[in-house]
């Protein structure tokens, strides 16, 4: 296992040197990445962006908005949240597992007394209450899972900044977002800095491996910022273009929400946009191509979603439920 250090609290730059080392550096290497961004709502691959930020607080407060490459949920950073990024092998075969790359952060924690479970689709919790949100995206044969830690965010922040969908605090049966969240920090016996529970989780994740420290070439610090300039903080990526639509679904299910928008001209769906939190490993924009150009009937896209590996593109939404979004 490798180990970058990467000190930018520059979103932007982060998630474009996450994806660099995920898509082109090392391929047959592991890593690990522990990092930090200034304040930032980080975006889920498949969300719409204007429905998820409050974009009048946003700018008062001068909140970065960025869009990551996996799915779920938006999220909150700031100097307070840590987040862990692995990058390792992944076989086709194998089945999508939270667990892997979450019980060592969980065992680690436990080292210093936090007592840490798994909980739902990808949260890590504590009492009940989330910390670290999890998400996941494959590249050939290569796997992308990171989270984030809450150590001691700014809870205030998080629900003033995200427009949480009032369906979504329904179905978990909770009142608030504030009420969902807590921080690592409220739980410890003494208190530390982040800095220093950064260097406690590291040792404790490897304390029985080798860990080498991989340092950042020229190239590699040169193609990540072309990727941020071209891609991360670009209007096109963070916010997208969408036509006007003339059909919209919108269902929340146990494993996710996904929203779905349609042309259709003479019976063929001209185009299609789908929105979500939904955990897929892979572009959704796949999918939306291919409806293109359908006839709109129920048969005709149950057969074109059917052809698609439903875990990788949405998830644990089952067919029933995906297609559900599609007609009302």
């Amino acid at each position: 296992m490798k180990y970058i250090l990467n000190n930018s609290l520059n979103p932007y730059f982060n998630l474009a040197l996450e994806e660099h080392i995920f898509k082109t550096v090392g391929m047959d290497d592991d890593f690990i990445i522990l990092w930090q961004n200034d304040k930032t709502i980080v975006i889920g691959r498949h969300q719409n962006t204007i429905e998820e930020v409050n974009s009048d607080f946003v700018k008062e407060n001068n909140i970065n908005v960025v869009r990551r490459i996996t799915g779920g949920g938006a999220v909150y950073h700031d100097l307070g949240n840590l987040n862990f990024s692995f990058i390792t092998g992944y076989d086709k075969n194998d089945k999508i597992d939270y667990k892997k790359y979450t019980i060592p952060v969980i065992n680690a924690l436990d080292k210093i007394g936090i007592k840490a479970e798994l909980s739902g689709r990808n949260d890590l919790t504590i009492d009940g209450k989330k910390f670290s949100g999890n998400a996941q995206s494959l590249h050939k044969g290569r796997i992308l899972h990171h989270g984030t830690l809450l150590f001691n965010s700014d809870l205030d922040v998080v629900s003033k900044a995200l427009n949480v969908k009032a369906d979504k605090i329904k179905s978990k049966g909770i009142k608030s977002v504030r009420s969902r969240v807590t921080n690592i920090s409220d739980y410890l016996d003494k208190s530390i800095e982040i800095g220093e529970f950064k260097d406690i989780l590291l040792k404790n994740l490897f304390e029985e491996n080798d860990l080498q420290e991989y340092i950042i070439t020229e190239d590699d610090l040169k193609a990540i910022n072309e990727l941020k300039d071209n891609k991360y903080n670009t209007w096109e990526w963070i916010y997208g273009k969408s036509p006007k639509f003339n059909f919209k679904s919108s269902k929340w299910f146990t494993n996710g929400n996904i929203e779905v928008l349609l042309n259709v001209k003479g019976g063929i769906i001209t185009d299609c946009k789908i929105y979500g939190d939904f955990l897929a490993l892979y572009g959704i924009d796949e999918v939306e191509k291919n409806i293109c150009g359908l006839q709109y009937e129920e048969n005709v896209i149950e057969n074109l979603i059917k052809s698609f590996d439903l875990v990788k593109y949405f998830g644990n939404i089952t067919l029933e439920e995906v297609l559900s979004c599609f007609f009302n």
